[in-house]
């Protein structure tokens, strides 16, 4: 998105968002001002009593707006404006002014039409208390005209079927601004046009406590600008299918001490072990659900970058699990297997659950008599035998890269160097893949 405007009640703290935005992302954003309180301001209007000269203020305006649209765009800035002229014209509707009424199908086509328009919602009696606080009658709206103004903007994007992103802005404010942030897909120091070079979705493969998580822990503590540079990672969020596998063990637990006796896993060496082998299956169908909740909407990738993790065994684990993706996610994901040997993992699962040994998802190994029956083969190297390559996955190349990750280290110079050295030759395979 280049363009998106900010529309909402009066009081809602559009102006008072939009500063905040402009001031902390700096290297992606650029405001541009109600164009209507522009326009009353600089000619010195009555909002109210003069609405043809404002109309004609209006007309006036429109042509340095769009070259400031334009020019922002250009240069790459995300460009947000507050409010836009069919809010104004919902008003003229509330307020009967049929002079910008019968103007505005001429002056609309003046400006374009931005990506997408994000409402900031609070109740009306919100928006009127609000008004009152902050003391500037002049600009003031009641209850009646902000009612019939609504119903006349909603009238409004229903008719043009406008994307428009609605944002609860009746709570706490820094709330509000993070999903506003969220929604704008804006990340802190991060120069827009380096997010442009980034992965949509990286499956992120390999045995237990082989360094998937140090990696996504790496990720989450580089700045988004320099990650992006370096990895081609952009802000990111992460499936893990361990968290549903654990769920599903905690299940069996109430199953049990309800005296239906346990479904899939049973106790292990004061942990769990799968006993159910279509649990595998089972839970790559809820990856592929909770993927597709996030690339169903509409530019949600544009940007950003999706981490889905898993963890698979056997002599087919790996070759079934990615038969059992969804074709959406394969074809916009590239591989990154974290290699170890099976010893490896086995050990640094034993120091991962004695440094902490603490009752908990994130701290529970791995029994050996799990690690050893689903993890002791694994059918990676069978289906990619090179470092780097692309795999045929029903009939989708997907690029992958076998990242080696022993020995072992938390030097954050030498991790960057091999997380740098896997990922960078991988983007440029899966970048060309996708042109």
């Amino acid at each position: 998105m280049d363009h998106v405007i900010i529309e909402g009640l009066p009081a809602v703290g559009k102006s008072e968002m939009l500063a905040l935005l402009e001031r902390f992302y700096p290297e992606s954003v650029r405001v541009l001002p109600e164009l209507v309180k522009q326009a009353v301001e600089t000619r010195g209007l009555d909002l109210f009593r003069d609405r043809d000269r404002l109309t004609a203020a209006i007309a006036a305006a429109l042509p340095d707006r769009k070259a400031q649209i334009d020019a922002l765009r250009r240069q790459g800035f995300l460009c947000l404006e507050e409010s836009h002229l069919a809010v104004h014209l919902a008003y003229s509707l509330a307020l009967g002014d049929t002079g910008f009424v019968d103007a505005y199908a001429e002056l609309r086509d003046m400006l374009p039409m931005p990506d997408a328009f994000v409402r900031l919602e609070i109740p009306l009696a919100r928006s009127l208390e609000r008004q009152r606080a902050r003391g500037t009658p002049t600009f003031d709206v009641d209850d009646a005209v902000l009612d019939r103004m609504l119903l006349e903007l909603d009238r409004w994007h229903a008719d043009q079927t406008s994307r428009l992103i609605r944002i609860h802005a009746d709570r706490p404010a820094h709330l509000a601004v993070e999903d506003l942030a969220e929604a704008l897909h804006l990340s802190y120091g991060a120069p827009r046009e380096s997010l442009h070079d980034t992965f949509d979705i990286i499956l992120l493969l390999g045995r237990p406590a082989s360094g998937k998580s140090e990696l996504i822990d790496h990720m989450s503590r580089s700045a988004s600008g320099k990650r992006a540079a370096l990895f081609h990672i952009g802000p990111f969020d992460v499936i893990d299918d361990f968290p549903i596998l654990w769920e599903t063990f905690e299940e069996d637990d109430l199953w049990e001490q309800l005296g239906r006796g346990r479904f899939h896993s049973k106790r292990c060496d004061g942990n769990y072990a799968v006993t159910d082998n279509a649990l595998w299956g089972f839970l790559i169908e809820k990856i592929n659900q909770r993927v597709d909740e996030v690339v169903s909407k509409p530019a949600q990738l544009d940007r950003n970058t999706l981490i889905v993790e898993f963890s698979r065994g056997g002599s087919a684990g790996y070759a079934e699990a990615l038969e059992r993706l969804s074709p959406s996610i394969l074809e916009r994901a590239a591989i990154l297997y974290v290699s170890v040997s099976f010893e490896e993992s086995w050990r640094r699962n034993i120091a991962r659950y004695d440094e902490k040994r603490r009752h908990g998802i994130l701290t529970h190994s791995v029994p050996r008599e799990e690690m050893e029956k689903t993890y002791g083969v694994d059918d990676w190297g069978a289906l990619a035998g090179e470092s780097f390559g692309t795999v045929l996955v029903q009939g989708i190349p997907v690029p992958y890269a076998t990242m080696s990750n022993e020995p072992e280290t938390i030097d954050p110079a030498v991790l960057s160097d091999r997380y740098a050295r896997a990922l960078n030759p991988l983007y440029a395979a899966w970048r060309r893949g996708q042109s």
